[in-house]
């Protein structure tokens, strides 16, 4: 049997990987239009940080390990550009000449993953960017492009275009090398999907690291002048070095739209819990594929790493004899401000009400660590519950400590279908160092249960 890979990231190796184990002589074949797969993306901020760090070393596994160690045949450079579903055929063509190719298969994975969204400006050209310092980040090539202009232009000033999670990390980087940022979006909050106390106390760390927050401008062109970019809004101009768009992402469908597979939420490939399409012999994993959300059942598309490679080995299995579904995601995420912590799972209250739950919430603000223990900080936490069922629909936390680990609790409570009451008498651990006797999850749970 031959089984073929569009795409050589996160779902795309994690499947080729597990498929060759579990089968040696399966065929395997991944078609990867750039140079790189198996990297992590997720690192790039922190990299990007250092200037005395090689990117490189994001690479977690060469193409001609794949080849050699494990049999798997990589071919980058190759872009896939059509399926044809009746005969079971994909076809593109390599770089750097275009040659034509067209690859036949018995089962097909789609794991194209995403691509960021562009902003609709006046001057905004990508293409370009080597030239003019207008840059995005999403794969390790921009990741390449980006380090190499902050050193070869010495650059001093950076707009951020978007406040979102890629954004909040480039902005502490390139503030930890010193560099002076600006960020800008049409939306007006912040943090959009974030409790407003929890937002604000992300917007006070940035700007007590200087971080200039222009929410509310609609942005209306680019223009280099001189050496420099200058960006401009109806009623205010910004000028830096450099331009990053970090305004969020989307899936890289349209491939799958071509073949006339059926879409999903986002645009995204609908697959079922198997991750099989809407063609038998066709799946799609990673952040070009849809998920069933945990709390609601319903379709979603959030773009996570975890996701992506556990999607991969199920996918794998599944071609290899195996039967395996996915129970779905809890959109579990967290991202690093300066020296806070943010985190989120489940729903928020607007998600909440639009999947017909009757929420209620509680905001708390506690310790990270028993009282009078030295080093203690401030946690907020946001709790969601369901006033009909009881059930615990999801959860918000900022703070400078005790939050990454914390809201994974949340997840699996999620994953069970607990409901406040049952969360509210787990039994957590305690020793000061690490939290009060009552931890902030408990806290906010009790507090919580109170409003239902």
């Amino acid at each position: 049997m031959k089984f073929v890979i569009i795409g050589g990231d996160a779902a795309g190796m994690s499947a080729a990987s597990r498929a060759k184990r579990s089968n040696p002589g399966l065929d395997v074949v991944v078609l990867e239009k750039s140079t790189d797969v198996s990297y992590s993306a997720c690192g790039m901020p922190y990299n990007i940080a250092d200037p005395d760090r090689d990117i490189e070393e994001l690479v977690v596994r060469q193409a001609e390990v794949f080849r050699k160690k494990q049999g798997i045949n990589v071919m980058t450079g190759h872009n896939v550009e059509s399926i044809d579903p009746a005969a079971q055929t994909v076809s593109g063509t390599s770089a750097p000449d275009g040659t034509e190719f067209e690859f036949s298969y018995d089962k097909l994975l789609i794991a194209t993953g995403g691509s960021s969204v562009m902003p609709d400006i006046s001057g905004f050209d990508l293409s370009v960017s080597n030239q003019t310092g207008i840059m995005a980040l999403k794969t390790l090539d921009d990741g390449r492009k980006i380090k190499a202009y902050l050193k070869e232009k010495n650059v001093k000033k950076v707009i951020i275009i978007g406040m979102g999670y890629i954004g909040l990390e480039m902005c502490e980087a390139l503030r930890e090398r010193s560099i002076e940022v600006d960020m800008v979006k049409p939306g007006p909050v912040l943090l959009p999907n974030m409790e407003q106390e929890l937002s604000d106390a992300v917007r006070e760390e940035l700007e007590s690291n200087d971080v200039r927050l222009y929410p509310g401008h609609q942005i209306l062109s680019i223009e280099k002048i001189g050496e420099r970019l200058k960006l401009n809004c109806p009623d205010i101009s910004l000028d830096a070095d450099m331009v990053l768009s970090a305004i969020g992402i989307r899936p890289n469908s349209e491939i799958a739209a071509k073949a006339g597979l059926k879409l999903s939420v986002g645009n995204s490939i609908a697959v079922d819990r198997k991750l099989v399409t809407s063609d038998e012999n066709i799946y799609a994993a990673g952040d070009c594929a849809d998920a069933f959300h945990i709390v609601t059942g319903e379709r979603t598309w959030i773009p996570l790493a975890l996701r992506a490679n556990r999607a991969g080995w199920a996918v794998a299995d599944n071609v290899c004899g195996k039967t395996v579904e996915l129970a779905g995601i809890s959109g579990t995420a967290i991202f690093k401000v300066f020296d806070l912590e943010v985190a989120r799972t489940g729903l928020t209250i607007e998600e909440a009400e639009n999947s017909g739950f009757d929420p209620a919430k509680v905001v708390i603000k506690t310790r990270s660590r028993a009282h009078a223990h030295p080093g203690a900080s401030i946690i907020r936490v946001q709790m969601i519950g369901d006033k009909k069922t009881g059930r615990l629909l999801g959860c918000q936390m900022v703070g400078r400590e005790g939050v990454a680990h914390r809201i994974s609790a949340l997840a699996v409570a999620l994953h069970s279908q607990m409901t406040v009451e049952e969360f509210s008498q787990t039994d957590m651990a305690y020793a000061p160092p690490f939290g009060p006797v009552w931890d902030p999850l408990l806290t906010a749970a009790n507090q919580l249960l109170k409003k239902m």
